[in-house]
C-alpha cells in the first residue's frame, strides 16, 4: 500500500537487521536484549526491564581488539511532565539480593558502573542471577532474558569465541586471534554552492522522472514519481514539486517527497550533473533534510518519539558519503528522543576548508 512508511525503514527503526547493515555494521536482538556493532567492530549491547516504560536500561560497550574491557552504564526511565518525584541522588547495584556498590553519576544523565560491577553484572545476566538497581522511585530490575544470545553475538562479531576474554564460550585460543578494531573512514567535506533551490520546470520533470525512477533499488519506492495520485490528500500541490539544489558548479541535488505516513515522511535525494544529462545517483528515499553539504535522515519508531533511526551523508566533492547511521535502541517508552546512541556506521568528518 502506498503512502505509508516503507517496510525497510520500519525494519531499521525496530532493530531487525537493517537493509543498510549489510554494508556497515551488525544488529541483533533477542527478547529483552539487543546488540549493535558498528563498522569499527565496537559493539554496544542494551538490556531492558521486562516491562515497557519501567525501570530503565543497561548499556554494555566493548571495543574490538585483544584485552579490551567491557564498560557499563545505566539509564533510568524518565518520569512524565506531571511527575513531582525529586531527582535520583544515588543509585546502587544489587545482585542476587546483595548490595554491590553505588554507581557514579555522569553529566549525561546516566550512571557509570565500575569495572568490577560490570563484570559481576555480566556474570549474573548470563545465568539466572537477579540484577536490580535501587535508589530511584522504584527498583529497576534488569531482565536477563536474551542476554546470553546477545553477548554470544557480540563475541562472534569481535572474533572472541573460544578465547579467554570471551563473555560466553571461553577457551584457550590466543587473544591474538581476536579481531582488531577497524579504523573509522575519514571523509573530507567539500565546500558547497550557496545558490537557492528551485522547482524543476515541466520539461525538466518530464525528462527526469524516468531517470529518477530507474535509479531506485528493488526495495525502494517513490510514490510522488511513480503514481502521485496514490498519495491523495496526504500531500499539497506544493509538496508535489520536484526541486533542484546546486551542490557545486558541476553537480546538483534533485529532491522529491517519496512517502508520508502518520508521523514520518521521506524525501528522495538524487545526485546529478548540472546539465541533467547523466544517470542520477540515488542517496536515499527516506531523507528529511539537506543543508550545507549534508543530507540527513531522522525517523521515529512510533509517534511519541521514544525511539529513532538516523543517518547522514556528507558531500566530499564527488559523492555523498555516509557519515553516520544508527538508532536509539528498542521502543520501550523510557525516554523521549530515545535511550542510547547505537551506531551501525561511524566516520570521521573533516570540515570543509
Amino acid at each position: 500500500m502506498k503512502g505509508i512508511v516503507p517496510a525497510g525503514l520500519l525494519a531499521m527503526v525496530f532493530f531487525s537487521v537493517p537493509a543498510l547493515a549489510q554494508e556497515s555494521g551488525v544488529s541483533f536482538s533477542h527478547k529483552n536484549w539487543e546488540v549493535v556493532c558498528d563498522n569499527t567492530l565496537t559493539c554496544r549491547a542494551a538490556g531492558y526491564s521486562p516491562e515497557e516504560g519501567k525501570g530503565g536500561s543497561v548499556l554494555l560497550t566493548r571495543e574490538a581488539g585483544a584485552g579490551s574491557a567491557v564498560t557499563g552504564k545505566v539509564m533510568l526511565a524518565e518520569g512524565d511532565d506531571t511527575d513531582s518525584t525529586p531527582p535520583v541522588a544515588q543509585l546502587a547495584l544489587w545482585i542476587n539480593g546483595q548490595p554491590a556498590g553505588a554507581l557514579t553519576a555522569t553529566k549525561n544523565d546516566d550512571w557509570q558502573l565500575s569495572q568490577q560491577q560490570t563484570q559481576r553484572l555480566v556474570a549474573a545476566i548470563k545465568g539466572s542471577g537477579k540484577v536490580e538497581f535501587k535508589g530511584g522511585p522504584e527498583p529497576f530490575v534488569l531482565s536477563g532474558d536474551g542476554a546470553y544470545a546477545v553477548l554470544l553475538k557480540m563475541d562472534d562479531v569481535q572474533g572472541r569465541i573460544g578465547t579467554p576474554g570471551a563473555l560466553t564460550k571461553k577457551g584457550d585460543k590466543p587473544e591474538s586471534s581476536v579481531l582488531a578494531a577497524i579504523p573509522e573512514p575519514v571523509i573530507q567535506q567539500a565546500k558547497t554552492a550557496t545558490s537557492p533551490k528551485r522547482a524543476l520546470t515541466a520539461p525538466e520533470m518530464a525528462a527526469l522522472k524516468p531517470k529518477l525512477l530507474a535509479a531506485l533499488g528493488k526495495s525502494e519506492e517513490c510514490d510522488l514519481l511513480d503514481d502521485p495520485d496514490e498519495m491523495g490528500d496526504m500531500i499539497s500541490s506544493e509538496d508535489k514539486a520536484i526541486t533542484l539544489q546546486p551542490v557545486d558548479k558541476s553537480h546538483v541535488l534533485i529532491s522529491a517527497l517519496c512517502w508520508r505516513a502518520a508521523y514520518n515522511e521521506g524525501y528522495g535525494y538524487w545526485l546529478m550533473d548540472s546539465q541533467l544529462a547523466e544517470k542520477p545517483q540515488l542517496v536515499t528515499t527516506s531523507g528529511t533534510d539537506y543543508s550545507d553539504g549534508v543530507i540527513s535522515l531522522g525517523q521515529k519508531g512510533r509517534g511519541m518519539g521514544d525511539c529513532w533511526w538516523s543517518a547522514s551523508w556528507v558531500w566530499d566533492g564527488s559523492v555523498f558519503r555516509k557519515s553516520h547511521e544508527g538508532g536509539t535502541g528498542s521502543c520501550r517508552y523510557l525516554r523521549l528522543g530515545g535511550t542510547w546512541d547505537l551506531p551501525l556506521w561511524v566516520a570521521q568528518v573533516k570540515p570543509a576548508q
